[in-house]
């Protein structure tokens, strides 16, 4: 199966993030208190470590700030107009309104950059940072940075470490399995904005006991170390060309490819007028792509960036479901290049 629905990294996994997990010790409970963790964490964010909450994973983040927000009387949750759904179902279950596109008297605000799944920018961030100076923010502000380190414009592009750029008036959310390559691995963690102590004990009031196991703590651990980072870094230029030999190839099946993405994904508009029934014939020949119609965009896929391999039989399986034949029984496409 070529799986081009998720938006892990496809150069990993990382060798040695892979490797702090495979000897992880799983017989004994991690510290409770997380403190060397959090220690390494808050280091790698030039932060104190009392502003790390640790969580055991980012939808399991969603939720419990979703639960703060309510237990601190928000009746509303904005919502980018195009967004991950853990957004808004953590706030429906908990009987509160969703705000798609905005709002700045909310009592809970999410942002996600690099967009899912469009991957551009959010306008709210912009916002957010140019009034942080002296700003005094009562909401809960909550920026998804899942794929802040697979940016891949020259101007954001990953270095290696978290960029000033981040708005301060936020919570940052991180998931490092995207960027490492081991999606599998369920572990998280926020970053606290100045200020925000007592948000800190409160959700880890919320939490429950252990929620990162010993696997997500080598995760974690391996995330702040610079070996590992030398890697993250080194991937991106691969999958810079990848993305380019991807998106010319989509052009030529004679999609179109939505532009301006800054991370490893991308949508496009399958020349179709069948998509539903071309995504299962595409699963059942071994190509998955992840429709983006529960993101509020009907008739589009969004495609994670594959290696050339994956890219020609994505093509391979486009032609034979359409009909066409190609010829000679030479490819086309992007597997041409090294």
């Amino acid at each position: 199966m070529f799986d081009f629905s998720t938006n892990s990294n496809a150069c990993g996994p990382c060798p040695e993030a892979l490797q702090a997990v495979q000897v992880a010790d799983a017989t004994r409970y991690p510290d409770p208190a997380y403190t060397a963790l959090r220690e390494a964490l808050g280091a790698f964010h030039g932060v104190a470590p009392g502003r790390i909450v640790l969580a055991a994973s980012a939808s399991e983040f969603i939720h419990r700030i979703t639960a703060l927000a309510a237990q601190q009387g928000a009746a509303q949750v904005a919502v980018p107009p195009h967004s991950y759904g853990d957004y808004a179902q953590a706030a429906q279950v908990r009987g509160l309104d969703v705000l798609r596109g905005g709002g700045a008297a909310v009592g809970l605000q999410w942002a996600c950059e690099p967009s899912s799944p469009l991957g551009l920018e959010d306008p709210a961030v912009r916002g957010w940072r140019e009034g942080e100076e002296g700003e005094v923010v009562s909401a809960l502000r909550v920026l998804d940075c899942a794929y802040v380190p697979l940016r891949l414009d020259a101007e954001g592009a990953w270095t290696g470490a978290p960029s000033p750029r981040l708005p301060s008036v936020s919570w940052q959310l991180w998931t490092p399995n995207k960027a490492l390559g081991l999606t599998g691995v369920r572990a998280a963690y926020a970053v606290a904005p100045t200020g925000g102590e007592d948000a800190v004990q409160a959700l880890t009031a919320l939490a429950p006991s252990w929620p990162v196991g010993a696997h997500g703590v080598a995760l974690l651990q391996a995330w702040t170390s610079p070996m590992v980072q030398q890697w993250l870094v080194h991937s991106l230029g691969t999958l810079r060309d990848w993305k380019a030999g991807q998106q010319a190839l989509c052009t030529d099946l004679g999609w179109a490819v939505q532009a301006g993405s800054l991370a490893n994904y991308f949508c496009a508009q399958p020349a179709t007028a069948t998509l539903q029934g071309d995504l299962a014939a595409l699963r059942a020949s071994g190509i998955k792509l992840r429709d983006a119609t529960s993101f509020g965009l009907p008739g589009t896929v969004r495609l994670g960036v594959l290696p050339p391999d994956a890219q020609d039989a994505l093509q391979a399986a486009w032609h034979a479901l359409q009909g066409r034949t190609i010829p000679n029984g030479v490819l086309t496409g992007s597997g041409e290049t090294s």
